[in-house]
């Protein structure tokens, strides 16, 4: 039996980028407009978050966005992001604080999927927050351009502590950590059973688009060029939603966030 009770898609910030960063050797040349997601998961023994977006800093202050988005030596340029898409204005919106989080679940440590743990503990979340040790790994050594390396800690410089985890395990009854490498050593995404409607598969940047699902065509950006990695992983995906009966949400995919309903209405 599930313990998951609602499920909500957040919109942390929109990102236009080369359409080739989602899918390999594809659309070079084609702008497209990206949303980056968050998601909270309440159950009945507390909150869940899977991912938490972008640090609003570094993108609100010039001297912030200039030093860590300058475009001629990082290819994805900044996301546009205002301050009422911060995970804390999401959930007042819901009558919640960050206090109320239990469990940060981070799918991989990129920017725009883990920013936002400063401003989270900033703002009085102590939740636990999980990562794959191998994710953590490779954030640590620097390899990996797309991971700020202050993302990971607060504001005095500290960092923050993580509950390092190996492989797939079930977090609570309903929600199941499912490991899709390729995009990054570590990539975790979620299958999350609803209490009436079928489940849902946040496929993470496994799957940017529909199109990467439809086509088994890899993401864009890849560990070590890791292609068939990631293909392995999309067609991972697709094989537990039809044994499960899931649908699988692609994570920057701007038509299909368009097409889910707006916030706050919640999923059940």
């Amino acid at each position: 039996m599930t313990q998951v009770k609602k499920l909500w898609p957040l919109l942390t910030a929109t990102h236009r980028y080369d359409k080739s960063i989602s899918t390999f050797n594809r659309g070079r040349g084609q702008q497209i407009e990206a949303p980056i997601l968050a998601y909270l998961i309440e159950t009945v023994n507390g909150r869940i978050l899977y991912d938490v977006g972008c640090d609003h800093a570094k993108i609100n202050d010039p001297l912030a966005r200039a030093r860590y988005y300058d475009p001629a030596v990082f290819e994805f340029g900044a996301p546009e992001m205002s301050d009422e898409q911060r995970i804390p204005p999401h959930l007042a919106r819901l009558g919640l604080t960050p206090a109320d989080v239990d469990v940060i679940f981070i799918g991989h440590l990129h920017f725009d999927h883990a920013g936002g743990l400063k401003d989270l503990r900033r703002c009085g979340c102590g939740a636990e927050i999980h990562v794959q040790h191998d994710e953590m790994t490779v954030a640590r050594s620097g390899a990996d351009a797309a991971v700020f390396a202050d993302d990971l800690e607060d504001d005095a410089g500290t960092p923050l502590q993580f509950r390092l985890q190996q492989g797939e395990y079930t977090l609570l009854p309903g929600v199941h950590a499912v490991a899709s490498p390729g995009h990054t050593l570590g990539h975790m995404s979620m299958l999350i059973e609803l209490p009436k409607g079928p489940p849902v598969l946040l496929a993470g940047d496994a799957a940017d688009l529909q199109e990467n699902l439809d086509d088994e065509v890899a993401p864009g950006t890849l560990w070590q060029g890791r292609e068939s990695q990631a293909v392995d992983s999309i067609r991972k995906l697709k094989a537990l939603a039809h044994k499960t009966g899931a649908r699988i949400w692609p994570n920057h995919d701007m038509a299909f966030y368009r097409s889910l309903q707006p916030f706050p209405m919640a999923y059940e």
